[in-house]
């Protein structure tokens, strides 16, 4: 398709979870939002300074660094915590992001011999990369982190204006280019101040579906709503896990140019072998022998004490866990040949990290027994800084150095769960042993206001970017959700207990969000359940066979195309997103030493924030294995069938432990 622009196009970009919302900027200062299902133009704005002498500076003067040239690009990197500035000469700055004023220089890269003249990031599975491309006929690729120049791509026969993979004859000679976060759709500005959209098979369908409008409510990550669909990969049982486009199906144009206006439903879309797939049977893939995948136990010389929370850093370059012991264990991978990119791996073992001063990192434990505590811990955006208590004050580390910065809010009650509010690292959530949700502002040292909704400890908090909630569970297994803007209850449902099952009436019920910010994931140990925010209304829910003993965690892997969820029994089983169907059992002979004495089994479960195949279990005897599928198997198993006609089903127990309820 072609959306008519009225003028040049500057710039444009996709919505990062709307992913047919397109964002385009003209050069006379106008900005629209298009829809793409509808091809229709949703807003217009004219882009004005109010009051300018009246606004904060501090952007531009951190920015200015004695330049004059102006600014050709601006973009943010896709996880939001860098953007790069391309200025008329030839050097690219990269700048980190923390939120608020927060910028501080991050790499200044002397790219070209000319004029930079376009700037991309790229962020395939291994790492975040810079591509530049410039007058001198070059393209240049870069690592993010240390600013080390990783390809050249050499041979056009023009300067490079843009990193362009498709040209016809109607595309500008500098074109704005950008692909949608799930490389579903490329968007390229045309010669007559247009945008030509194109897409793969996987965008033709989901075009399609919107235009039909045949919503599927069962389905998570489906579309919600007309004009504007909320999702995340579509198409995820068809794309292999972590594919980059290049991995997918060609690039093809929806709607042909030259006045061809047939509807989407007249293309047929490609989609290969599906008949063929449809026809196979599928089977459960079962991993039993530690030859069936890759498994690291992380070295330790502390005294051994169950792990009772875990998590990658947001780099994913480290896993720091919390004892019930009430002390921190933090786990760094190192850069080098074996391990170009730094991040965590089973190929190479990190080392269990301490500062020269050989201080420990340990909450204060009061006149608290620790082992009857309940742990909480919250991690700060750019990883500096670890809020976290065991049943006494809570307390702020400086992961760099281990030592405290402040404590503070003794017991009674004590913490029982932290979530740093998204928008200000300042402001944090604190779910009490006494059901409350305290809102506290740490700069000036005060609780802002008390949420009271439940009757029992509070036992998890997630907060939603894009609906501006907050979501509480506790061991009531209730949820509730509290608007950000005034701190009011919207709503609350208690958890549909399976039949026949008889949960401990403490248990913990954790939440976290899909990555759309819109489907809820609710972790109980009689059961995973899916519901859609803010009117928290299930969509699914799965009940485990019975021989697996209770889930003791669960989580939704990076790309949320995947639930990790570990069990009494020793097993984690794979559950796929948008299904609730098991596609993968890992059974502990394949990760465990086989020690009959030993009966330990995975407290908590962490996924890698880049790496949607990697997954780390925090364990009884303290314990922690990463855990990663067989390089040439690639990924945990492959996704059942889809029932032709059938709904979600409501049945449970060891035949049907794969099944979905509704």
């Amino acid at each position: 398709m072609t959306l008519n622009q009225g003028s040049a196009v500057k710039s444009m970009d996709f919505h990062p979870v709307q992913q047919i919302l397109l964002l385009v900027g003209i050069n006379t200062g106008e900005i629209m939002v298009w829809d793409l299902s509808s091809r229709e133009r949703l807003a217009v704005r004219n882009f004005k300074v109010w009051e300018l002498q009246a606004c904060s500076m501090p952007l531009q003067a951190s920015l200015a660094n004695d330049y004059t040239a102006s600014i050709n690009r601006v973009i943010w990197s896709p996880d939001g915590t860098l953007f790069g500035v391309v200025y008329s000469k030839n050097i690219v700055h990269i700048y980190s992001y923390h939120g608020g004023n927060d910028v501080q220089n991050h790499l200044e890269i002397d790219a070209h011999s000319g004029s930079v003249n376009d700037l991309a990031f790229s962020y395939p599975n291994k790492q975040l990369s810079i591509v530049t491309c410039g007058e001198d006929r070059l393209i240049k690729v870069w690592d993010a982190v240390t600013g080390n120049k990783q390809y050249t791509f050499e041979g056009h026969e023009a300067p490079v204006y843009s990193v362009c993979p498709h040209r016809k004859e109607n595309i500008q000679a500098s074109p704005c280019i950008r692909f949608n976060k799930e490389g579903m759709f490329m968007a390229v500005s045309t010669n007559e101040n247009g945008i030509k959209i194109l897409a793969n098979t996987d965008g033709i369908r989901l075009l399609r579906t919107v235009e039909n409008r045949s919503f599927d409510t069962s389905r998570v990550g489906s579309v919600a709503v007309a004009k504007a669909p909320t999702m995340g990969t579509f198409g995820a049982a068809n794309a292999p896990v972590g594919s980059s486009i290049v991995d997918r199906a060609p690039m093809a144009s929806i709607v042909a140019m030259n006045g061809d206006n047939r509807s989407l439903v007249d293309i047929k879309p490609r989609i290969a072998d599906e008949s063929v797939d449809k026809s196979r049977i599928w089977k459960l893939t079962e991993i039993n022998e530690p030859s069936q995948c890759r498994s690291l136990r992380l070295p330790d010389n502390m005294t051994a004490t169950k792990v009772s929370k875990m998590i990658y850093t947001n780099s994913g370059l480290a896993i720091l866990t919390l004892s019930a012991n009430a002390v921190h264990r933090l786990w760094k991978w190192q850069r080098n040949e074996r391990n170009v990119s730094g991040k965590a791996t089973t190929s190479v073992a990190p080392q269990l990290w301490q500062p020269s001063s050989g201080i420990l990192m340990m909450n204060d434990v009061s006149d608290t027994n620790p082992e009857d505590a309940v742990p909480c811990f919250a991690l700060s955006k750019n990883d500096s800084y670890v809020m976290s208590a065991s049943g006494g004050k809570i307390s702020l580390f400086n992961m760099m150095t281990f030592k405290t910065m402040t404590t503070f809010m003794p017991p009674p009650p004590a913490a029982t769960f932290l979530a740093f509010h998204p928008q200000d690292n300042n402001i944090i959530a604190i779910g009490m042993e006494d059901s409350s949700i305290q809102i506290y502002n740490v700069r000036v040292d005060e609780v802002k206001t008390k949420l009271k909704g439940h009757q029992k400890r509070i036992t998890g908090l997630a907060f939603s970017n894009v609906l501006n909630v907050l979501v509480s569970s506790g061991a009531d297994s209730q949820l509730c959700v509290w608007s950000t803007d005034g701190w009011e209850k919207q709503t609350n449902k208690y958890l549909q207990v399976p039949s026949g099952r008889t949960p401990n009436p403490l248990a913990d019920t954790r939440v976290q969000f899909h990555q759309d910010q819109i489907h809820l994931l609710a972790v109980h140990e009689t059961q995973i359940a899916i519901y859609e925010a803010p009117k928290l209304e299930c969509l699914k829910q799965w009940v485990p066979r019975e021989a697996s003993g209770p889930i003791t965690h669960a989580t939704y892997s990076c790309d949320s195309q995947s639930i990790y969820v570990s069990f009494e029994d020793g097993s984690v089983g794979i559950l796929t997103a948008a299904t609730l169907r098991l596609r993968c059992r890992i059974n502990p002979t394949s990760y465990l030493p086989a020690n009959p004495s030993s009966r330990a089994y995975p407290l908590v479960v962490a996924a890698h924030p880049s790496e949607p195949n990697q997954f780390a279990v925090g364990l009884t005897d303290g314990g922690v294995y990463i855990v990663e599928p067989l390089e040439a198997e690639g990924k945990w198993g492959t996704s059942p069938p889809h029932e032709n006609g059938a709904g979600p089903s409501t049945t449970s127990g060891a035949a049907n432990s794969d099944q979905p309820q509704r």
